[in-house]
């Protein structure tokens, strides 16, 4: 089974520069989209058409503002839209499709980056997330969930760590709450059982010459249930192609 993650930063702006065509030749079983920033009535003329692929999307209550969209070869049995927090879920950020056995779920996690509020709310969704995803472990089900979790969990997954510790993104409680979703809960970055090596980042901010440089960020996860452990077989951050100020995540199970 093949998945791609990708932050679009907008799908008409990450289609007005080639993201479908391109999608279209990746052979994905399942393509999971975060920051669509737009509902279906706005997408004609965008060029935002994948053939043979179901499309599902979970907008935000406010226009032009978050919302994930899932696009799967196999139609899903079931779609879940949100995962029960009134707040969170109007901004469209949990988008599960339901197949036998398995779920993927496309995820886009709050920035806290822009102020002390939007941290306050990427807090509260931590501590709203966690028992969900307990939950969640405990169904008769394996779980993928896929999308910008907006945390760079340890020094080797952003350039510059030691500046950035006091930042939204590698705050020591951020990094704490991820160690417990791995260590204690028995979720797998499945990105990492593949893939030690340095120097791995899907996102690069615009300022100063960060994509040339390869000055970024790893917070965009493909986060595997335990029961999904190993699984994984390759994994490739795709940067020939530039659709966002993020990257395509590609990855390979065996299931």
């Amino acid at each position: 089974m093949r998945v791609i993650t990708l932050n679009v930063n907008g799908i008409r702006s990450a289609a007005s520069k080639g993201l479908f065509p391109w999608l279209a030749q990746q052979a994905a079983d399942v393509i999971c989209l975060q920051e669509v920033r737009a509902r279906e009535a706005q997408f004609a003329g965008h060029g935002i058409v994948l053939p043979g692929y179901h499309a599902a999307f979970h907008p935000a209550v406010r226009p032009g503002y978050a919302g994930v969209a899932l696009y799967s070869r196999e139609k899903p049995a079931r779609l879940v839209r949100g995962f029960g927090v009134a707040e969170f879920d109007n901004e469209g950020r949990y988008l599960e499709a339901q197949f036998p056995g398995l779920s993927v779920v496309s995820l886009y996690l709050p920035s806290g980056s822009s102020g002390p509020e939007r941290q306050d709310s990427k807090d509260r969704f931590l501590k709203a997330f966690l028992p969900h995803l307990r939950a969640l472990k405990r169904r008769r089900r394996q779980y993928l969930l896929c999308g910008d979790w907006n945390i760079a969990h340890r020094p080797i997954d952003l350039k510059n760590w030691k500046a950035n510790q006091k930042n939204s993104g590698f705050l020591p409680h951020e990094r704490a709450w991820l160690d417990e979703l791995f260590d204690e809960v028995g979720y797998v970055d499945t990105f990492r059982h593949v893939n030690a090596a340095p120097d791995q980042y899907t996102w690069w901010s615009n300022r100063g010459q960060s994509w040339a440089k390869n000055v970024g960020w790893r917070i965009d996860y493909q986060i595997a249930s335990p029961g999904l452990a190993g699984a994984a077989r390759a994994a490739h951050i795709h940067k020939a192609t530039r659709f966002s100020d993020h990257a395509p995540l590609i990855m390979d199970y065996e299931l």
